[in-house]
């Protein structure tokens, strides 16, 4: 979770535009999220895995096409939403949802879910389902530290660029530039 990868910039870039309120709401989408790959691969997305492989890679390649769209994006605005309005002006709405969408379609946090996750489940200690719940309650709770953290202090950060105009749009295009290379090294992945 430390590691940083497209939640983390995600968070990070939210915060930046939109404040500490637009960070932790972002972190929400994505804990969200995490919430649902938990309950998926509970509910039997390994055997899904397994017998389609072809699945993991659609969603891969959906997943890289939307980090690739998400730095076109920060490329294009450039600083736009940040330069014009006050952190209150960022929808809080679509931050949630952009934050629920960018981990959804998140390769790596599926795999994680489907690969990592079993392993730490023994049905001979009670309820399958039982014991996903609470890896799956542990992994929310440290989304929320991690990144609602990270969050938070850009939301700081971002109140300091709303007044460095160059700086702020060298930012958005070196984050939106980064999104889009992981997209493409995620659509490169076979």
């Amino acid at each position: 979770m430390i590691a940083p990868g497209p939640d983390m910039l995600f968070v990070l870039s939210c915060g930046m535009r939109g404040g500490p309120r637009a960070g932790l709401l972002a972190t929400a989408g994505l804990a969200t999220s995490a919430a649902v790959h938990v309950l998926v691969a509970a509910a039997a997305l390994t055997a899904l895995f397994t017998a389609v492989p072809e699945a993991f890679t659609v969603l891969r390649i959906a997943g890289a096409a939307y980090l690739a769209y998400l730095g076109i994006q920060m490329i294009r605005q450039r600083g736009d939403l940040i330069a014009e309005a006050e952190p209150a002006a960022v929808s809080g709405r679509r931050v949630y949802l952009s934050g629920f969408l960018t981990n959804l379609s998140n390769p790596k946090m599926i795999a994680f879910s489907v690969a990592f996750l079993p392993q730490f489940v023994d049905p001979a200690l009670g309820a399958v389902w039982v014991q996903f719940a609470v890896l799956g309650l542990i992994l929310i709770v440290l989304e929320f530290v991690v990144d609602g953290a990270v969050g938070v202090f850009a939301g700081r950060i971002g109140t300091w660029l709303r007044h460095r105009r160059t700086l702020r749009r060298r930012i958005d295009t070196v984050t939106g530039g980064v999104l889009i290379a992981l997209g493409l090294r995620l659509a490169a992945e076979g």
